[in-house]
């Protein structure tokens, strides 16, 4: 770390579930609760990686309200069998994320029913953007946040409510160099299709919906993207279990890895990381440890 910095986790990974995304998916289903009564009959559906099926599933058995996901087939076998365990009604279908949320989103009109998007919701991001409250509330004269990015759900949220209360805060988009659809994306000065490689954040990977509102947000929010090597991303795994005895996904890997491997351009500043969640396998987490011993 840099020296002379100070320098926070916002630890996500010890949110239940093991990730943000219970916020959104809370703040959601509490909001089709209060508008909608007949929600507990017809109940709701979201498509996901993983942590926003495993949010949707601790809300629903919460709440309540039956919720049907839709998973894509690279959906890492930890999580995959913890939905089961949780009761969650599954389909899985699609080689990446962009392909499940097409056949839920088909699913939702087909059957009438509320699709809850993991990123492209208002409702679902503002509650993401509880982190950022969070944030200022604990350090408000911070300088920089480092956030991942996937669809963009958490930074939108985060992001908005910070430059509300500080515009002078930079917020750091970032995201593994073999999955940077919304980069490329804000480039473009359109959203892009871009075929996603394989990555140890699994739970970023994969496309962007079309006209998803998460884009307008990083555009105008967004000051800084930083790209992270899965070299990386694995050091950032090792360093947090190895230093600080707690587990992280490979997507909170990515916020850490873009701020250790650009620690001195925020040398004597007040940064905070946002560590999203801790939901990795243990074969991938075991393999970490062997190639950093």
């Amino acid at each position: 770390m840099a020296e002379g910095s100070h320098v926070y986790i916002k630890c996500e990974n010890l949110q239940r579930t093991g990730s943000f995304k219970v916020r959104g998916a809370f703040n959601k289903l509490c909001l089709l609760k209060e508008s909608n009564p007949d929600i507990y009959k017809i109940g709701a559906v979201a498509a996901s990686t993983g942590n926003h099926a495993m949010a949707c599933t601790e809300a629903m058995n919460q709440l309540g309200i039956p919720v049907h996901v839709f998973v894509p087939e690279t959906i890492s076998p930890s999580k995959h069998e913890r939905l089961i365990a949780n009761k969650a009604s599954l389909t899985v279908f699609g080689e990446d994320c962009m392909y499940a949320e097409n056949a839920a989103r088909k699913y939702s009109e087909e059957k009438g029913i509320p699709f809850i998007s993991p990123y492209n919701d208002i409702d679902v991001i503002a509650g993401q953007g509880t982190i950022g409250l969070e944030i200022f509330e604990e350090q408000p004269d911070i300088e920089n946040v480092f956030v991942p990015v996937g669809g963009g759900g958490l930074i939108a949220g985060i992001a908005a409510y910070l430059k509300q209360v500080n515009p002078n805060i930079k917020v750091i988009g970032c995201q593994p160099r073999l999955s940077k659809v919304m980069y490329e994306s804000i480039k473009a000065s359109t959203i892009i299709f871009e075929e996603s490689q394989e990555t140890l954040s699994d739970a970023t990977s994969g496309g962007i919906e079309e006209n998803s509102v998460t884009f307008d947000h990083c555009n105008a929010f967004v000051d800084d993207w930083i790209l992270v090597e899965e070299e990386t991303i694995a050091k950032a795994i090792y360093f947090m279990l190895s230093q600080h005895q707690m587990v992280i996904e490979g997507a909170a890997g990515v916020s850490l890895g873009a701020f250790m491997t650009n620690a001195s351009r925020f040398a004597g500043q007040k940064s905070v990381i946002v560590a999203c969640g801790a939901n990795i396998s243990m074969t991938k987490l075991k393999d970490i440890i062997n190639t950093s011993i």
